[in-house]
């Protein structure tokens, strides 16, 4: 029964299957694999959990964190800014006068951000302007790394003409755009030009250097003189402006923008009309060399001539280097600002120093005298007077003086020695720079032993003292280094840093920064010294003897030192006339004085290169100036006839008794 029955279950089961084959019979549970399985949905709902939570962060930090950004980000390419450029601030004289102001310069520029270059739209531009097609392609590959919003500079200062036919055509020339900005005007041409300097794009190096909130490519800024010294205090701050434009780029409307702000206004101790004379009478002369004048209870300079001047105008946008190799080779050295950076024997002029130390030391007494028969004999060596045929007899201080005698001083110096006349020096401001506000300013040169022994591993020799005594030798100062030291004998011994600001005002009008006198160094001298220095000073202009008789005035009375500086000792020219003498081989000229001798107020001091001989060409510029200064004060020519008439003053003043100086 039993296999009759297992028989008809196997017959059932076959049965049940063969109705139904799509269900599977599930004999057991394997648990392992269901835990597998458990596993894998659970760490696949870990890393689904995992992703939303990041998406869900990251839209937090867009949205809420970095919303203010990225919604600056979407106003920025819907609204453009464009930069104003500020006005400078304005450059005045003492008196008020504009030297350097503004004008509107209209300009063409070319927007690219949306733009690509159009090859026919470069050239109808260059055909309007009249230039190459290469310029300007050249002007827009030098702006090729920055900023597309940027726009790209292709001319400046376009004619009226110019303007009118790019704005009429305006349809016809995408991105092509008129901007106005502000353009530096120099009144008065090229005065004072290198301590006023110039203007010109800011270059990369400039701009790596520069604050990056400030200047951007293309800008202007200063490159030399105050408009560098004081770029920040002319510069001002740019403005703003917002225009609106759609999904192309092309401009909607303009939108409220930021004014710009001008720069602050400086006003110079420099006075125009001096600077004009001085400027005007070495230009028609062809004169190389520097006028200084300066007030001599203040320090404050109203004259600061290097001649010849700076063309400006072929520095603006960059100098050519033809113009370049032009200035670099002119004899007469434009390039160099003679005033601060030329440095010289003083020669003569050196005098006073010589003279001041001698009296304060003891060595001398207005009245000590000495013969002077054309030279002075030390060691195995005869030093020359520059009168060295006959020479001056017996001199005293007031003649040594007026009279520029070497040997006089060739004593003096001997007995003082080179140290004690370097710290006399020293007191009046000569080895030393000024600290005036003008750039590359050179220290100049007063030698000591110990200098020499440092220098050149020498012990210093006796007789370089002779040399020294004179300004001749190692000696080199500036001009402006002796308009001080000569300030500073004129007004009892205050020597005082020289300035060329009188006062800043910013745009409202507020004084920012006004002049101040400075005093470096108060060497006191005696009221006798200083009283016998000036009758000698005053002798050489107005005695008969005098060597700077052509610096004389009539109502003004003026005391002064000329000088010459030797260049060069070259025995084959000795034979011929000055004038002969090649140019570059010339000595040099020096006149330094200052007035009125009672009361001084000005000192002036003249270098000629290679001018000869103080007396003849420094004296008559000094003069010039002189007669500006005091043009309000000099006697008016029907007053001077009728002194002559009277016989109080001199038809024709005796002319200076030799030309040594």
């Amino acid at each position: 029964m039993s296999q009759v029955n297992r028989r008809r279950r196997s017959r059932a089961e076959e049965a049940a299957r063969s109705n139904d084959e799509s269900k599977t019979v599930i004999s057991h549970i394997n648990q392992g694999e269901l835990d597998f399985y458990r596993r894998r949905a659970m760490h696949g709902s870990v890393v689904l959990l995992f992703f939303f939570a990041a998406l869900v962060a990251r839209l937090w930090y867009l949205q809420i964190q970095q919303g203010d950004q990225y919604a600056q980000m979407a106003q920025n390419n819907r609204v453009r800014s464009v930069d104003i450029a500020a006005p400078r601030g304005n450059i005045l004289d003492r008196k008020g006068r504009e030297i350097v102001t503004n004008r509107p310069s209209f300009n063409v520029v070319w927007v690219r951000e949306n733009n690509r270059i159009d090859e026919e739209l470069i050239k109808k531009v260059a055909g309007i302007l009249g230039v190459d097609t290469s310029e300007l392609l050249a002007r827009i590959r030098k702006m090729a790394s920055t900023p597309g919003h940027i726009p790209i500079r292709l001319a400046e200062n376009l004619a009226w003409d110019q303007v009118a036919f790019i704005e009429s055509n305006r349809m016809d020339m995408p991105g092509i755009k008129i901007e106005v900005v502000p353009q530096r005007v120099y009144h008065y041409g090229n005065l004072a030009s290198h301590m006023i300097g110039y203007l010109a794009e800011i270059s990369k190096e400039d701009l790596t250097e520069a604050e990056a909130d400030v200047y951007r490519p293309g800008d202007m800024m200063g490159k030399m003189g105050l408009e560098r010294l004081r770029e920040k205090d002319l510069r001002g701050e740019k403005g703003r402006d917002y225009m609106e434009v759609n999904s192309l780029g092309f401009e909607q409307r303009n939108l409220k923008g930021l004014e710009p702000l001008p720069g602050s206004d400086i006003q110079l101790t420099l006075d125009v009309d001096l600077q004009q004379a001085a400027e005007k009478i070495m230009m028609d002369e062809s004169k190389s060399g520097a006028v200084v004048a300066v007030e001599v209870n203040t320090g404050r300079l109203l004259l600061v001539a290097s001649s010849p001047v700076l063309d400006l105008s072929k520095f603006v946008g960059g100098i050519s280097k033809k113009n370049w190799d032009e200035m670099l080779n002119n004899p007469l050295h434009p390039l160099i600002n003679k005033t601060v950076q030329g440095q010289y024997p003083p020669a003569s002029t050196y005098k006073i120093v010589t003279a001041l130390a001698g009296l304060a030391e003891g060595i001398i007494t207005p009245e000590s005298t000495v013969w002077c028969p054309g030279s002075y004999r030390f060691g195995n060596r005869s030093y020359r007077c520059w009168k060295y045929k006959g020479g001056h007899g017996t001199v005293n201080l007031k003649r040594a003086i007026s009279e520029s005698c070497d040997v006089y001083f060739y004593h003096v110096g001997q007995r003082l020695g080179v140290n004690r006349l370097a710290n006399y020096a020293g007191h009046l401001g000569l080895g030393r720079k000024t600290g005036v506000e003008i750039e590359h300013e050179k220290p100049g040169l007063i030698p000591t032993s110990d200098w020499k022994l440092k220098k050149y591993g020498k012990p210093w020799q006796d007789g370089e003292t002779l040399s020294i005594a004179i300004g001749q030798g190692f000696n080199l100062v500036t001009p402006l280094q002796l308009a001080m030291m000569t300030a500073a004998v004129a007004n009892g011994g205050r020597l005082y840093k020289p300035s060329i600001i009188e006062t800043v005002r910013d745009p409202d009008g507020h004084i920012v920064e006004h002049f101040k006198a400075t005093e470096l160094d108060h060497f006191v001298i005696q009221e006798r010294t200083l009283n016998i220095l000036k009758e000698g000073l005053v002798e050489a202009v107005n005695g008969r003897r005098g060597t700077a008789t052509k610096a004389k005035l009539n109502g003004i009375t003026v005391a002064g030192k000329t000088g010459t500086a030797q260049v060069v000792r070259i025995k084959q020219y000795k034979h011929l006339k000055e004038e002969e003498i090649p140019y570059k081989y010339r000595d040099h000229a020096w006149f330094t004085c200052f007035a009125p001798a009672e009361k001084p107020e000005i000192a002036v001091t003249v270098l000629v290169e290679h001018g000869l001989h103080g007396g003849s060409a420094a004296a008559p510029i000094a003069k010039a100036v002189l007669e500006k200064y005091f043009a309000d004060r000099l006697p008016k020519p029907e007053e001077v006839s009728t002194a002559v008439l009277q016989g109080t003053v001199p038809a024709n003043p005796a002319p200076s008794a030799g030309a040594g100086d």
